[in-house]
């Protein structure tokens, strides 16, 4: 029986599930419709029951969802059940910012080295992890079973720098250089332009003027 292809929309509606959800967990709240659901997420009630009915539908008619194991589901199906062990290349001001985020050990997210071409930056530490050499990179992902490198780095060698990843054996790459990156088939890149998401907020602001 072939796996159902989950549309990459439904995808990005997920973690959204799974915040708002996890807010109602932490109130108290034990079970909530779909159409509480929709008020709070400005999504239909259609497409919520919709969107889960993907993963199994998950409710009862005339009860709702039961919040917690609603959350604890979502989790699971983000993957969110398992430790991810992450690198970063590139150890600027973004690369900084992102291993001080703690909430992303609370997700199972864990970052476990840093890697940068600066020589100066090389033995300092960032919440602990010490900043190392490109040329260890290969070594540190194989011998710490790394699955995620994230990219803080210019564009000019982001795609070098992917290619060396995926044969060092790296499965996900989240990618924050402004450049599109294309991997072979088993990879799974997440592309992250800061600059589209703020172009598309000031075109919301300029055509809803007047």
């Amino acid at each position: 029986m072939e796996e159902k292809e989950i549309s990459q929309a439904v995808v990005s509606r997920l973690p959204r599930y799974f915040r708002y959800l996890g807010e109602l967990k932490d109130e108290g709240i034990e079970r909530v419709s779909s159409q509480e659901l929709s008020d709070i997420m400005r999504v239909t009630a259609s497409q919520i029951r919709q969107d889960l009915n993907n993963f199994g539908g998950f409710g009862q008619q005339g009860y709702g969802y039961n919040v917690g194991y609603l959350y604890d589901e979502i989790g699971k199906i983000l993957g969110l059940n398992k430790e991810h062990r992450l690198i970063i290349i590139g150890a600027g001001h973004l690369g900084q910012a992102l291993v001080n985020y703690m909430n992303f050990e609370r997700r199972g997210f864990i970052f476990k080295g840093i890697f940068d071409i600066d020589t100066q930056l090389h033995g300092t530490q960032i919440r602990g992890i010490a900043v190392r050499p490109m040329q260890e990179m290969e070594q540190f992902v194989r011998e710490n079973d790394i699955d995620i490198a994230v990219l803080t780095i210019p564009k000019s060698s982001a795609i070098e720098i992917a290619e060396q990843l995926v044969s060092y054996g790296i499965k996900g790459i989240w990618n924050f250089a402004h450049v599109d990156l294309h991997v072979p088939k088993g990879v799974q890149v997440e592309n992250v332009h800061l600059s589209d998401s703020l172009m598309k907020l000031s075109y919301n602001l300029v055509s809803r003027k007047g």
